[in-house]
């Protein structure tokens, strides 16, 4: 019993598997935050485009 205890506590599989989900959600927050950032400028970006083509339309010649 204590042989598989002792093997246990030695074996680091598990931590491996625990930083690479560590290293995923770190990802995945810094891909989130970014996003959010661009998304305002696209937004804006749309808009404005939006109200030109408006401004600028003519409809039904």
């Amino acid at each position: 019993m204590v042989k598989l205890v002792r093997t246990l506590l030695r074996d680091e599989a598990g931590a491996s598997a625990i930083e690479y989900g560590l290293i995923a959600s770190l990802v995945s927050v810094a891909a989130i935050g970014a996003l959010m950032q661009v998304g305002g400028s696209v937004n804006e970006m749309f808009g404005f485009v939006e109200k030109q083509m408006t401004d600028n339309a003519v409809w039904g010649g």
